[in-house]
């Protein structure tokens, strides 16, 4: 099961107003994905990154079964569950914790923020989608009320199937989110410029107080 490592950057916890949540992608680590703050406008963010065990945090592709991935899907997914608690318990209010992830990250964002919805401050998604064989509906209730999503991705991508990409976007927008997707072709399994200026226009340089 996944330990609590936490790597933490940026403000810290008890003076922030507001808190980024990054993760990491299959054997990227907590400190690879919180290099990325340093291009997001997020300067005065808590930044929290935890570190999956063995580098990921599902064996198996996202578009397996989702009873082959557990129990690390499960363990993943509750560890998210305590970040946040831990931010709220912080006096970061829902409207103000904000989530960033990459790939295999990018997934589990997107799944764990679809099974707990609320108004976050906002997602961001660089390549992913909702986990499992296929959709799974009755996992998703709640709605966003507004919130921005960003998903960015390739097309083609090696992992992620842009038809995934736009059934989650179409599945958080039934939920009330504001989500833009971005598909750029060819890109390959990477974030570039583009997608970094749409997460700072959307989600970052209106951030609410």
């Amino acid at each position: 099961m996944h330990q609590k490592r936490i790597i933490t950057a940026g403000k810290k916890l008890e003076e922030a107003d507001k808190a980024l949540i990054m993760i990491h992608g299959r054997g990227g680590s907590a400190t690879d994905i919180l290099s990325l703050a340093s291009h997001l406008s997020a300067d005065d963010f808590a930044l929290l990154a935890p570190q999956a065990t063995n580098h990921t945090w599902y064996p198996y592709s996202f578009m397996a079964p989702p009873q082959q991935n557990e129990p690390w899907l499960s363990s993943a997914i509750a560890l998210l569950q305590e970040v946040t608690a831990d931010v709220e318990r912080a006096g970061i209010p829902s409207g103000n914790i904000y989530f960033l992830g990459f790939s295999q990250g990018a997934c589990l964002t997107l799944e764990y923020v679809t099974r707990h919805a609320k108004q976050y401050g906002g997602v961001i998604a660089f390549t992913g989608g909702l986990i499992g064989d296929k959709i799974y509906p009755e996992n998703y209730k709640g709605s966003f009320n507004g919130m921005p999503v960003f998903i960015g991705t390739s097309d083609p991508d090696m992992h992620v199937p842009v038809e995934r990409v736009y059934a989650t976007a179409n599945i958080m927008r039934d939920m009330q989110a504001a989500v833009t997707e971005k598909v750029y072709h060819h890109m390959g399994h990477t974030i570039n410029q583009d997608e970094i200026t749409q997460a700072n226009k959307l989600l970052f340089k209106d951030s609410p107080l």
